[in-house]
């Protein structure tokens, strides 16, 4: 069986971090799927899905690594070639993805204590990211 089911996530942009692990679950609680595996996937090639122990110390700590690897003043061919001065976010998306898949056991999503699946829109202005949560099983 297929369940796939879209959510909307309002951002700040510049590597902006949701919780979305509530949502998560409620979709694979409806899906009345058992056993089987739930992918994740933010539609767009400037914001990524993760997971991370969503505190706040270190959800900063995470912000300051992304702007080491790709400041948002790096200078990018593609932020001069279309004046959006968001090549940065590109970088960032791409360097984590845009997806996830976590194991579904006995209807539960299966991640750690304190593993939360995160998206983080890397855009370099608020946006609304669209979500697509589709569980796959039995």
């Amino acid at each position: 069986m297929v369940y796939g089911k879209s959510i909307t996530i309002r951002t700040k942009g510049f590597s902006d971090i949701h919780d979305i692990t509530g949502k998560v679950r409620i979709i694979a609680a409806e899906s009345k799927i058992k056993n089987g595996l739930v992918n994740i996937s933010v539609i767009g090639s400037t914001a990524s899905v993760s997971t991370i122990e969503f505190e706040p110390a270190l959800v900063e700590d995470f912000k300051e690594q992304l702007e080491k690897l790709a400041p948002r003043t790096l200078r990018s061919r593609h932020s001069e070639t279309w004046g959006d001065d968001n090549g940065f976010s590109h970088i960032r998306a791409t360097f984590m993805g845009p997806s996830i898949t976590v194991p579904l056991s006995g209807g539960g999503l299966v991640l750690g204590t304190w593993q939360h699946i995160v998206i983080i829109d890397h855009d370099n202005r608020p946006r609304e990211r669209d979500v697509f949560v589709q569980v796959i099983g039995e």
